[in-house]
């Protein structure tokens, strides 16, 4: 079973979330291809687990590129979602993120999880940095890992029964 796990990342934690998916999703015996979804093609996977970096309450422009652009296909096979992005203790923003709920209903997605993310304000351009600083979002990297390796295994357990119903 071939699995795509594709990320749009600005700044690396999505990306660092996503290497996380693959591995576990690897480990268990299942052949994941980790790639950014930047020219990503979406043909010859049996399955898809698809993240993107939040940014002003939106998944970024590759990651919804990519969506649009493989719509029938992705609505073909198993897919699960993920975002990444709110910050602090507890994370905030609350909520998903704009937009996801029509991707999801697009590519009939299992399950859409958002993920806490990481902040570093010194790598930020000037607009970013007006938006995290009228937020009071706390530098800080807030990526729960056991919970995305929880997640992980849960999608490994779901894989064999989605891809059994499909035939």
């Amino acid at each position: 079973m071939k699995i795509l796990v594709g990320y749009a990342s600005k700044y690396g934690a999505t990306d660092g979330i996503a290497e996380q998916i693959a591995g576990v999703l690897n480990g268990a015996g299942l052949d994941a291809t980790l790639s950014s979804l930047d020219g990503a093609k979406a043909e010859g996977y049996d399955a898809f687990v698809i993240g993107s970096g939040v940014y002003a309450g939106s998944w970024l422009k590759s990651a919804r590129q990519f969506v649009e652009t493989n719509r029938e296909t992705l609505a073909s096979r198993p897919v699960w979602l993920f975002s990444s992005g709110p910050v602090g203790d507890p994370p905030k923003p609350e909520g998903e993120p704009r937009a996801v709920l029509a991707i999801r209903q697009a590519v009939k997605a299992r399950e859409h999880r958002v993920f806490a993310g990481k902040l570093e304000k010194r790598r930020l351009n000037l607009v970013e940095k007006a938006l995290t600083s009228a937020l009071k979002a706390p530098d800080g990297d807030f990526r729960d890992w056991d919970s995305i390796r929880a997640w992980a295994d849960e999608i490994v357990a779901a894989l064999p029964a989605t891809i059994e119903a499909r035939r």
